[in-house]
């Protein structure tokens, strides 16, 4: 035999050889996803991603997280609601839903990055804007930290759940959450009573007359329903009002998000002075909310927009 047949003979064994060397090279140099990937029933086939939040800093994740530490109360019902809770081994102090969660008593604003460690975590979730330092820390530690920025309405919520299925593998489950929730929402919208003129309302954070504007995520939610803000005016997201402005404006309705940690409620509010003569009062349209409900952008916001909704019937058949 000579040995150019011999080679003839040998070149498609080689070409197949080369073929699945190159597959193999090809899998382990695979970049870094910011797409969602179809997991079928592998999660952890989707990695490794890489995880970009709204103004912040792009994350890598190599692998699929086990042990997640989550000090955002809003970052914890996010990853509960899109399958991810059972990989959460410790959660912040304020993180009060579910109530599950192992809570511990930590937060963002008081925890050194060795504390967190001792978890273990492949994975740190923190609020943007509280936890710098905290990050910086973890990051030395070679611990992967994605900081998430506070919503300015319900899309930027809807981007956020979703990165967070992202980067916990669970990216369908997560698309499903966002559908629900954007669906009922949508519901409640539609069958809210028709006004003929628009009413008014004050949205109060703190008894010190702290409130939120159109500007913020939970200003966006009532916009949803054609309410007009008396504090719109002062401008800002989160400004404090004079009790003045507040008589002045005579809000057709006033919302309390300040009845957990202050304890305010609708007969306090009726029991300040010059209150008892604002149209608010007197026709008992003053709504109690569930505090940390109408502070967080996580999926229960539909509880928020239903509260919202059925305050607004209420005060029409009032």
């Amino acid at each position: 035999m000579s040995r150019t047949t011999g080679f003839r003979r040998g070149a498609p064994l080689l070409l197949a050889l080369v073929a699945l060397l190159a597959g193999i090279t090809s899998c382990a140099q695979r970049p870094a996803s910011e797409e969602p990937v179809q997991q079928g029933n592998d999660p952890a086939s989707a990695f490794p991603v890489r995880v970009k939040l709204s103004g912040q800093e792009p994350v890598t994740l190599p692998e699929q997280p086990k042990r997640i530490v989550s000090l955002s109360p809003t970052a914890t019902e996010m990853l509960y609601a899109v399958g991810a809770g059972n990989r959460v081994v410790a959660v912040d102090k304020y993180s009060t839903y579910p109530e599950r969660a192992p809570r511990k008593e930590i937060s963002a604003l008081n925890v050194g990055a060795g504390t967190v460690s001792e978890y273990r975590p492949d994975l740190v979730i923190a609020q943007a804007g509280s936890a710098g330092e905290l990050a910086e820390g973890l990051r030395e530690l070679d611990i992967p930290v994605l900081l998430t920025p506070s919503a300015k309405d319900l899309s930027a919520a809807y981007r956020q759940m979703k990165a967070l299925g992202r980067a916990t593998g669970h990216s369908e489950e997560a698309a499903d959450t966002v559908r629900r929730v954007r669906s009922e929402i949508g519901k409640l919208v539609r069958e809210a009573p028709e006004l003929e003129q628009p009413l008014t309302y004050y949205h109060e954070v703190g008894p010190d007359y702290f409130t939120a504007t159109s500007k913020s995520f939970v200003g966006s939610v009532y916009e949803k329903f054609g309410l007009d803000n008396i504090a719109d005016s002062a401008g800002g997201k989160f400004p404090q009002l004079s009790e003045e402005k507040i008589l002045r404006a005579d809000p057709d309705m006033i919302f309390l998000a300040d009845t957990g940690t202050a304890g305010v409620t609708k007969g306090a509010v009726a029991e300040r002075p010059g209150w008892q003569t604002m149209t608010a009062v007197k026709q008992g349209n003053v709504y109690e909310l569930n505090e940390d409900v109408a502070s967080r952008w996580g999926p229960r916001v539909v509880e928020l927009a239903r509260s919202i909704s059925e305050a607004i019937d209420d005060t029409r058949q009032g």
